[in-house]
């Protein structure tokens, strides 16, 4: 179901979609759980359920990992780094394994190309899980860049990875719009000063989706077009 608050600014009309990877387009909590998994077995202790791992998704690979060593009940004196690198060495075995591209994503992607509109991917996501990820789930073809987490000195919610893509697309910030699914998308959207798209199925974090104020809340890629429709109808 499509929401347009009344916040939603008009403008140009939209030449760029940016688009983030992880709880947009891919849901890639199975293979992050998978990944998980794995590295809590090299401690002879239990995986932790799907659910829990999803809950974990958003704020950053370091931190996942020190929580998910945390509520498997592993010992305090676990070394941290040994833990990081086992997850990393096991995420790039099971990096697009597990996880499927969510319902609507490449009806969504086909019809703004159709509409004329170039697109990107911007993802914090480093370039060597982003880019075999969008190749093996058929994303690639239908995007005309990559920026990911490793291409510039920052990124999300820094503004520079959207600002970055705009320029490889030949597009404005009042040309663009990003689609994304969590705060961070949020805010850089809104430090970039480009619209924010949030789709209703990602990984939102405790509050959902309709607690990030993005300027829509839509419930597939598909809604976009008519969004971008009604951005210069208006």
């Amino acid at each position: 179901m499509m929401m347009r608050p009344p916040s939603l600014p008009d403008g140009e009309p939209v030449r760029a979609v940016l688009l983030d990877l992880d709880g947009t387009m891919v849901d890639t909590a199975p293979d992050i759980a998978e990944a998980v998994g794995r590295m809590l077995a090299a401690f002879d202790t239990p995986r932790l359920p799907l659910a829990t791992i999803r809950d974990l998704i958003g704020g950053g690979v370091a931190p996942l990992v020190r929580r998910a060593v945390a509520l498997a009940g592993l010992r305090t004196d676990i070394d941290a780094t040994r833990a990081l690198t086992l997850f990393e060495h096991h995420y790039a075995a099971t990096n697009g394994r597990y996880g499927k591209v969510y319902p609507h994503v490449l009806a969504g992607l086909d019809a703004l190309r159709r509409r004329g509109c170039r697109l990107a991917c911007v993802t914090n996501k480093p370039a060597a899980l982003a880019a075999p990820l969008l190749e093996m789930t058929g994303l690639a073809g239908y995007l005309d860049g990559l920026v990911a987490g490793d291409t510039l000195p920052s990124k999300k919610p820094a503004p520079e990875p959207l600002w970055h893509a705009c320029r490889g697309l030949r597009a404005t910030s009042r040309q663009t719009v990003l689609v994304g699914d969590s705060a961070v998308d949020v805010a850089a959207a809104r430090a970039a000063g480009v619209p924010v798209f949030i789709v209703d199925y990602g990984y939102a974090g405790p509050g959902g989706a309709g607690a990030l104020q993005g300027d829509a809340l839509i419930g597939s890629l598909a809604e976009v077009p008519r969004l971008l429709a009604a951005r210069v109808a208006t």
